[in-house]
């Protein structure tokens, strides 16, 4: 069997050298998938066939400095991005048997760079969770310790670059969605500037919040990725007007005069005590290389959870009232009558987390409730804008924790109430409300073992410098050694 580099600079080098041919690649790549996938609960649909043929081309097409940069490279894909003929469903029972007639714009792109799509991976049901435990096809297992949760919403994305399966995967993040199953799973995932990335094709949670990113294993992998999808979509008119992207421009480049805020409202008692104490090794680290870190403080973003949840839930309710059980998706058998098709589709098609969101944004947009929840959450939102702004305009990046603990366990109890539950977005959301680009990169274990994730946000644009950073950190740590017990094979 072949056995192929964990990254994809790893792999283009290896299909360059004649090493392996794609073929090879995704044929051990399938392999790999049916020994590890059902302890995992990863892929929900394969694209055996059509991957096959595709790395057939790419090898015909070979691997010289005019193939097309991404040609034979292996990739899974969320399961709310639309890709042509190949089922397409949520994690939703809404969608059990939705296949799309058109790519998703991202997923376009992605084929023209040559890559191939092995397969859609499990997720929060429409997005709407943290712990990948909402899907309709069951939870997604982290590799690291398969009874742990790999972080949602985008938890397949992560489990199957984790372990191993493929060497890079698209996510979406509405509130933390990449950021924080990276964090869990010790990986480099990326939330860019809002409008960066085409959501034409992407199943939308939250129209405002919503943005497609990668999760790779290093941080060049990242930037390769997200140069390929980024771009001006007139499909999208919140696509930003430019296709000038070049976020590998300052990888390698040192740190010195940088200068680095690092919030109190990220050091509170309420974040675990370790993640803490790797937080400021991080700044002392960053300092170590010339740069300098100051504590700030964003006083607005400790209300991020709550107009987040007031904001997404409000869109949501709007974006899925187009299921209804008559145009598309599943449609209740029992039902008689149009308003049973309509009650009945939904109370069925839809899960517990989903019909809560709706509910609670169907109320905050009511005529009774507008003024007192949503227009309030609006305006509270444009205060955390302008904080934020008013700290990037002395520093060049915000650090700090991506997640308040470690990977959780599976049916635990921080999934018993919804609330609690809910405040896992706590440090994530606040990207999302700002349009700001955000990083969670690896940032060490645990003493169970568990990954730790660092966050640094940038000002809108400027996706360069965060890689930049975030590559600095990773060559000073050897965190890529690391590696989950899953593949170590202390399962």
């Amino acid at each position: 069997m072949v056995e192929f580099s964990k990254t994809l600079h790893g792999i283009k080098a290896d299909l360059a050298a004649g090493n392996y041919s794609s073929k090879d690649l995704v044929t051990a790549i399938y392999a790999d998938i049916e020994q590890k996938d059902e302890a995992i609960n990863a892929f929900i649909t394969l694209n055996k066939e059509q991957a096959l043929a595709a790395a057939e081309q790419a090898d015909q097409i070979g691997y010289g400095s005019d193939a097309p940069v991404l040609n034979g490279i292996p990739l899974a894909i969320k399961d709310n991005i639309l890709t042509e003929g190949l089922r397409t469903t949520a994690a939703s029972k809404m969608l059990e048997n939705f296949v799309p007639t058109y790519d998703a714009t991202v997923i376009a792109k992605l084929k023209a760079a040559g890559a191939i799509i092995i397969g859609k991976v499990n997720m929060d049901e429409f997005a709407m969770g943290g712990s990948n435990q909402t899907s309709y096809f069951g939870p997604v297992h982290n590799p690291w310790d398969l009874e742990r949760v790999p972080g949602g919403s985008s938890g397949g994305s992560a489990a199957v670059v984790a372990s191993q399966q493929v060497p890079g995967a698209l996510g979406t993040d509405t509130g933390g969605s990449v950021r924080n199953p990276a964090a869990f799973n010790g990986l480099v995932g990326m939330k860019p500037t809002y409008g960066t990335v085409s959501r034409l094709g992407v199943i939308s949670f939250g129209s405002s919040l919503d943005q497609v990113g990668p999760l790779t294993h290093t941080v060049a992998d990242n930037a390769l990725l997200l140069e390929v999808i980024a771009g001006h979509d007139e499909g999208d008119s919140t696509s930003l007007p430019t296709d000038q992207y070049d976020f590998s421009s300052k990888i390698g480049q040192d740190l010195k005069g940088m200068k680095i805020a690092f919030p109190k409202e990220y050091k509170v008692d309420s974040i675990n005590t370790e993640i803490r104490q790797r937080m400021q090794e991080a700044a002392d680290f960053f300092e170590s290389q010339g740069a300098t870190v100051e504590e700030v403080s964003l006083p607005h973003s400790v209300y991020g959870i709550n107009v987040y949840y007031i904001i997404a839930s409000s869109e949501a309710s709007s974006n899925l009232q187009r299921y209804d059980g008559i145009r598309y998706g599943y449609r209740s058998e029992a039902a008689q009558t149009l308003e049973e098709v309509y009650v009945q589709s939904r109370s069925e098609g839809f899960g517990d987390e989903v019909k809560r969101r709706i509910i609670l944004g169907t109320f905050s947009l009511s005529a009774g409730a507008f003024d007192l929840y949503f227009k309030k959450a609006a305006q509270v939102r444009t205060l955390i804008k302008q904080e934020f702004q008013a700290v990037f305009d002395q520093y060049d990046l915000i650090m700090g924790p991506t997640t308040t603990s470690t990977a959780f366990l599976i049916g635990g109890k921080e999934t018993k109430d919804p609330v609690e539950m809910y405040t896992a977005d706590l440090l994530t959301v606040n990207s999302n409300l700002t349009g700001l680009p955000a990083i969670s990169i690896p940032a060490g274990l645990d003493q169970a073992g568990l990954p730790i994730g660092l966050q640094l946000m940038a000002k809108a644009q400027d996706e360069a410098t965060l890689y930049q950073v975030a590559h600095a950190f990773e060559q000073g740590h050897d965190y890529l050694s690391q590696e989950p017990n899953f593949v170590k094979g202390d399962k």
